[in-house]
């Protein structure tokens, strides 16, 4: 009997169907969400063995959770039979207590344990465990976190090449609404 934090496996799916072939290490954030803008999702990115085992975890995760947007698996081998399988979810202060549960539900059928999951935030470059804590740390857990995040580190990039004496080109990106402040400041 399951208690109320665990999830059933999905139809098809036994304990340990997936073991061995899902890597421990998980991504967060490196690769561009293909729903909404990266301010506003977080990706979070599997490694798997073989396009069945791919396909099984996307079936999984989609099934399992009402808070993942969207589940997909490359199209295609990233090396010699790896396939990536990308998960979408609302970047919001919720996301680490979803992936603990996640990344526990995941240990039956990987066996892996929550402890041995290896998170690795792309931008910047932070890693931690699979515990709240560390995810708290390491997650931009709204738009205005990881926007700041961002600039931050823009900023220290933009220093770097002050301190080099390498010409700094910062431009604001094209978008509406920089548009209107340029014409408002009458640039355009």
């Amino acid at each position: 009997m399951l208690n109320s934090n665990q999830h059933q496996l999905s139809e098809g799916l036994e304990a340990s169907d997936l073991a061995r072939l899902v890597d421990k290490k998980v991504s967060i954030d490196e690769y561009k969400s293909k729903i909404g803008s990266d301010e506003e999702i977080v990706v979070i990115g599997f490694t798997v063995q073989g396009r069945d085992p791919a396909q099984d975890l996307v079936s999984f995760l989609e099934k399992s959770y009402d808070w993942v947007i969207d589940a997909d698996a490359s199209s295609g081998e990233m090396t010699e039979g790896e396939y990536l399988v990308f998960v979408e979810v609302d970047r919001e202060p919720s996301v680490p207590k979803n992936l603990v549960t996640m990344f526990q539900d995941l240990g039956r059928l990987t066996d892996i344990e929550i402890e041995e999951w290896d998170i690795v935030y792309s931008k910047p470059k932070r890693s931690g465990k699979a515990d709240l804590e560390s995810l708290k740390s390491i997650i931009p857990l709204t738009p205005e976190q990881y926007r700041q995040a961002h600039r931050q580190m823009r900023d220290d990039i933009d220093s770097l090449k002050t301190a080099a004496g390498v010409p700094v080109k910062t431009t604001a990106p094209v978008n509406d609404y920089t548009e209107s402040l340029r014409r408002a400041a009458g640039l355009r």
